[in-house]
């Protein structure tokens, strides 16, 4: 398993962690296999969605805020209830393919590292499992 190390640079904040991910998955050895992309944090989240449009993660971060706004009343006394829900329903990983000792994708997806507590510095953990290249 590979740590990536990243500093997010405010409270919300969806950073694209593709090129890292593609990276361990090209030093992992694996041809074929899968790739587990997991977030250790409850106030964060993994996901894939489009990388081509800007707009596209601003608008889903604008969406988890109407559905669950920060100043609302929770339980909770740390004052970060909020991205404790936003961070349950994106998720904490991603289970994505590898072929021909590549990261498959669609067309405009990406790997996002959704920030819902920060700044912080954080950590994405990859584990790449399969069939490494023969010798």
């Amino acid at each position: 398993m590979k740590t990536i190390s990243l500093q997010t640079p405010r409270r919300e904040a969806w950073i694209d962690v593709t090129g890292e991910i593609e990276r361990v998955v090209g030093e992992s050895g694996v041809r074929e296999g899968m790739c587990l992309v997991f977030c250790p944090h409850t106030t964060a989240a993994v996901t894939v969605n489009e990388n081509a449009d800007p707009d596209v993660p601003a608008d889903v971060r604008d969406a988890l805020a109407r559905l669950i706004p920060a100043g609302a009343k929770f339980r909770h006394a740390e004052g970060n209830s909020d991205a404790h829900a936003k961070s349950s329903l994106v998720g904490c990983s991603c289970l994505l393919p590898v072929s021909a000792g590549r990261l498959v994708l669609g067309r405009w997806q990406a790997v996002f590292f959704c920030e819902f507590d920060g700044p912080r510095t954080r950590q994405v953990w990859v584990q790449v499992l399969g069939r490494p290249a023969s010798g």
